[in-house]
């Protein structure tokens, strides 16, 4: 799909991302050198959340895509799942822990509210040398994870770091709420970039809009989700469109250029929704939304790492990811894919 046969609401962010997308010139470049994920052994199906919301499986099936999700062990704990995703992906890319300089962990959900997840994963893992902190952005927390640590080796502050979206969404999840039990589910997925490798991560833009942030919530009181569904999809799909556009656009490339669109697993009439607004060819959309339900921050990272698996994600593919979440943020950007 060309700009030109884009809604015209489309092609005037794509002229602008277009004119503006020349400045990014980083130092040197970032790559993804290593990919891992973790995913819960506990499969729920709708059959075990659908009487107790008094609807059936077709009726979340139809609004959701969801068949079934992962729900971790009341033993294991959200830096265990980033931990184990973490180390899949250091061994994919053949890093010693030693040499990691930075772990990042994106999550809404943590253990505790301090510590933060990302030091007991660097222990765990004995990143001895590295710093670590967490990221909350939410459902969009893994891309801008991506984008800081894309940063830090392209200004090279860093060589080596390790970016895990880890989520225990099922702890949070009110499951009598018929708006919200059958979305959420737990696992983890896990990057490592280096500098200089094969593959490049380009711009990552990042966007927000804090006058919505009541659409999506979760107190300190209860700790459980709660959503205002329908604005919830409509600004999903305006918002990822309108990111999917303008990161497109500003790496210099079409619609067309692009071989994998990796949207967050929020939910299959949203990916579908996005895809069909941008004329996306359907065989280019990840959707694993089907088992894996929303994971949140975890889903992008887990999502690549699935494509992998089924042979979808090979070497010089332009990947297309982007994602959107409470707050709202969203973003996108464009990554050469550079491992087998």
């Amino acid at each position: 799909m060309h700009s030109a046969t884009l809604p015209p609401d489309l092609r005037t962010i794509a002229r602008e991302a277009t004119r503006t997308g020349s400045a990014f010139a980083p130092q040197r470049t970032a790559s993804i050198v290593g990919l891992g994920h973790f995913s819960p052994a506990e499969v729920v199906p709708n059959s075990a959340i659908a009487g107790r919301i008094g609807v059936d499986d077709a009726w979340i099936v139809k609004r959701t895509g969801v068949h079934t999700r992962r729900r971790a062990a009341p033993t294991d704990r959200l830096s265990d799942m980033a931990t184990w995703a973490g180390r899949r992906a250091l061994s994919d890319a053949g890093v010693d822990p030693f040499d990691v300089d930075l772990v990042i962990v994106a999550t809404m959900s943590p253990d505790e509210i301090t510590p933060s997840a990302a030091p007991l994963v660097a222990h765990a893992l004995g990143a001895e040398r590295a710093g670590a902190f967490d990221v909350n952005a939410a459902c969009s927390g893994f891309l801008a994870s991506l984008r800081m640590a894309a940063g830090q080796i392209e200004s090279g502050r860093a060589d080596r770091i390790l970016v895990i979206g880890a989520e225990a969404l099922t702890r949070l999840t009110n499951w009598d709420d018929p708006k919200t039990a059958h979305l959420w589910a737990d696992g983890a997925g896990a990057v490592v970039l280096g500098a200089d490798g094969e593959g490049e991560i380009g711009p990552i833009r990042l966007s927000a809009d804090g006058s919505l942030g009541s659409a999506i919530t979760c107190s300190h009181e209860d700790r459980l989700i709660r959503m205002d569904g329908h604005s919830t999809y409509q600004t999903a799909v305006k918002r990822l469109s309108e990111a999917t556009v303008s990161a497109v656009a500003g790496a210099g490339l079409e619609l067309d250029d692009i071989d994998l669109f990796v949207y967050h697993q929020a939910n299959g009439r949203i990916i579908r929704a996005v895809g069909e607004r941008l004329d996306l060819e359907p065989a280019k959309v990840a959707d694993y939304v089907a088992h894996m339900a929303n994971t949140s921050a975890a889903s992008i990272p887990l999502t690549l790492s699935l494509l992998r698996e089924d042979s979808r994600l090979r070497p010089g593919q332009k990947v297309l990811i982007a994602a959107i979440g409470a707050g709202f943020t969203w973003g996108a950007g464009i990554v050469e894919w550079g491992i087998s």
